[in-house]
């Protein structure tokens, strides 16, 4: 947690913001230091060569030239020379697994083993508050936890009265956001939004078939996971879409202030429009459980089965997401990075390489993809804590690289190191903990 050394520092540097620049207040205690790194602030598309930057508890407490800040005599020294230091990711759409369900703080690492240090859970179980309350506390090696509850769907609300109650109960409870699922009638999502809207929590997810994305957009829905309702309304499926139905679509989004989770590389597993042969080969299968592995494939073969290896409509409906995508970009939509790991064959961390790879292909600058999963998230999570920049007072949620990603977003992969609310993880560490959660370790 925050230490009381942390947030002293932390109020001195609030309390200098008007100062000048060139005469910081100095700092004279720190855990850490990164020093002679270049930094992406992410806050426009730069790199800032030759500084230091230096960490006390949780927060980033002085960030400067590496010729200019002093490093006290404390801190653990970090070399950042020829290396690129940016905001930890995030994983906007994941899940984390009832504690009962076993593998709970293997997934929680997995994500931190690529450099996601925030993730919001889009399924709530029975336990899981008390797994925030442990990441929070530094009890559980975990990234930041934001939580949203059981699910609104149609086996969970049976009428109106019963949404609104339900929304009630998760905001006494202490969940972050609501998950919308499929099945809710129109007049039970029109009360759940009614109730959320009045009581302040936020609601996301996918779009029941009897509301729709013009309806969810009026709403107030905040966030549209996996790009849905958009296409159901176009008839994806079944045409390609024209390109001014797609800009008219995400200037409605953007009017509405709304937010999306594209999750892109797993629609095209549900859709049945990729290739099995090359998801069975990923690497990254080695850390899942073999049952988990075995019940993908499976899933998959059934899905093949039904549909065909080349479904023309799961084809068409792929193509029109990617351009979708690239009309958000274009239009200015605020985009958040998620996959909806762990499923099928996106594994936590692993999995939003692959993502990244697709928001590439639908047009998004190696910038946009970064801000997608960093101060994106910042902005999206700002009443609830600062973070999503390298910058005073922000979260010490940091990755450290090798390379820089504004030059080739693959860059991501070659990891120095993650530092999760001031807890560093040096790379040889992470490789480490791997080495032991493979089936063959």
């Amino acid at each position: 947690m925050y230490s009381t050394r942390a947030g002293v520092l932390a109020l001195i540097f609030a309390l200098t913001v008007g100062c000048d620049a060139q005469t910081p207040a100095p700092v004279t205690e720190a855990d850490y230091a990164f020093v002679n790194v270049s930094v992406l602030p992410m806050d426009s598309e730069r790199v800032v060569e030759a500084q230091t930057v230096l960490v006390a508890g949780d927060r980033i407490v002085a960030v400067g030239s590496a010729a200019e800040l002093d490093v006290p005599a404390d801190a653990e020294v970090i070399d950042g020379e020829g290396r690129f230091l940016m905001p930890g990711l995030a994983e906007m759409h994941g899940h984390v697994p009832a504690p009962n369900q076993g593998y709970v703080e293997e997934t929680l690492f997995l994500y931190l083993s690529n450099g996601i240090t925030t993730v919001r859970g889009m399924l709530g179980w029975p336990g899981q508050l008390e797994l925030r309350a442990q990441a929070l506390s530094g009890d559980l090696l975990s990234p930041t936890l934001y939580l949203a509850g059981p699910s609104f769907n149609g086996q969970s609300v049976f009428n109106p009265a019963q949404a609104a109650q339900r929304v009630r109960e998760q905001v006494a409870e202490g969940w972050d956001l609501l998950k919308v699922h499929p099945g809710l009638t129109r007049a039970e999502y029109d009360s759940m939004a009614a109730a959320a809207n009045e009581l302040g929590i936020r609601f996301g997810g996918h779009v029941p078939a009897d509301v729709g994305i013009l309806r969810a957009l009026e709403a107030g829905q905040e966030t549209f996971d996996h790009l849905d309702g958009y296409l159901q309304l176009a008839g994806g499926n079944q045409r390609l879409v024209p390109d001014d139905e797609l800009h008219a679509l995400a200037e409605q989004t953007k009017a509405a202030g709304a937010w999306v989770v594209p999750t892109m590389r797993l629609w095209d597993t549900v859709l049945g429009a990729a290739d099995l042969d090359q998801m069975r080969a990923y690497e990254e299968l080695q850390y899942m459980p073999e049952e988990t592995v075995n019940g993908w494939i499976g899933w998959y073969e059934n899905k093949i089965a039904q549909t065909g290896t080349q479904n023309p409509a799961a084809q068409l409906e792929a193509q029109n997401r990617i351009r979708l995508l690239n009309a958000f970009d274009e239009a200015g939509v605020d985009i958040l990075m998620g996959t909806d790991a762990p499923q099928l064959f996106s594994v936590p961390g692993f999995s939003l390489h692959r993502e990244i790879q697709a928001m590439r292909e639908a047009g998004m600058s190696p910038y946009a993809v970064l801000k997608s999963g960093t101060s994106n998230v910042g902005r999206y999570f700002s009443n609830e804590d600062t973070f999503g920049l390298v910058a005073e007072n922000h979260r010490a949620d940091l990755l450290l690289l090798d390379a820089n990603p504004l030059a080739d977003v693959a860059n991501l992969q070659r990891q120095a190191g993650v530092m999760v609310r001031g807890r560093w993880l040096p790379q040889a560490e992470i490789e480490r903990r791997l080495e032991g959660m493979t089936r063959s370790g």
